[in-house]
């Protein structure tokens, strides 16, 4: 069987050579203006209906309590809620202990310098779980855009100099821009048990927003 050959483009190859491939990466760091606090009440008892008549009282203490302390009603929501049998094990066997209800909120605000007094007015009107403390940016791809910005010009720089290093004309054009990754890293704070304490102490600390790019310059 005959099969017709076609040579490559010389062009593809003298294109392909002429080429300096760069990548560059920028991390800016920036203070969190928002955060999103998950709490919420667990009750047990044998009797099912009486572990949720209190836990249903305690989450409405609860929620009373965070409207009062400035955070509106719409940012306030149930993230989860659960009725579960809970068994012990004793010689091998599983024995009924009693029911578990959870009902876990989120509430979300822009005070970050609030947050410890937030935990503290929700534990003393009811809630005995605190599960995390997310921080965040209201507008994450201003920063993006800007570390993205500057990815590229250090491209360029990195590209410039090899240029000059190797004595040739760089096209200060990208023929090829590819973004390669975006990082925004939220601050999660994590707690199984938490203290009753006059004012719990909060430390947002910064929040890192990273982008990376690939460009390939032709000369």
């Amino acid at each position: 069987m005959n099969q017709e050959y076609n040579a490559p483009d010389r062009d593809y190859y003298r294109n392909a050579e002429h080429t300096l491939r760069v990548s560059g990466s920028e991390t800016l760091s920036a203070a969190p203006d928002q955060a999103i606090v998950t709490l919420g009440v667990i009750t047990e008892d044998k009797d099912p209906q009486k572990a949720q008549q209190a836990n249903s009282q305690a989450i409405a203490n609860v929620i009373a309590s965070l409207k009062s302390a400035g955070i509106p009603e719409e940012q306030l929501k149930t993230s989860d809620y659960r009725i579960d049998p809970q068994y012990d094990y004793i010689d091998g066997k599983e024995l009924f202990k009693n029911y578990k209800v959870q009902h876990m909120i989120q509430a979300q605000t822009t005070d970050i310098e609030k947050i410890g007094s937030i935990i503290d007015t929700a534990v003393r009107s009811g809630a005995n779980s605190i599960t995390s403390i997310r921080f965040s940016l209201s507008n994450p791809e201003a920063y993006y855009n800007r570390a993205l910005s500057l990815a590229i010009k250090k491209a360029y720089e990195k590209a410039l100099s090899m240029a000059r290093t190797i004595g040739i004309s760089l096209n200060p054009i990208p023929n090829q821009v590819d973004e390669v990754s975006e990082t925004t890293t939220p601050i999660l704070f994590q707690t199984s048990t938490f203290s009753k304490m006059a004012s719990t102490p909060i430390q947002p600390g910064e929040l890192n927003i990273t982008a990376s790019v690939r460009v390939v310059y032709t000369y």
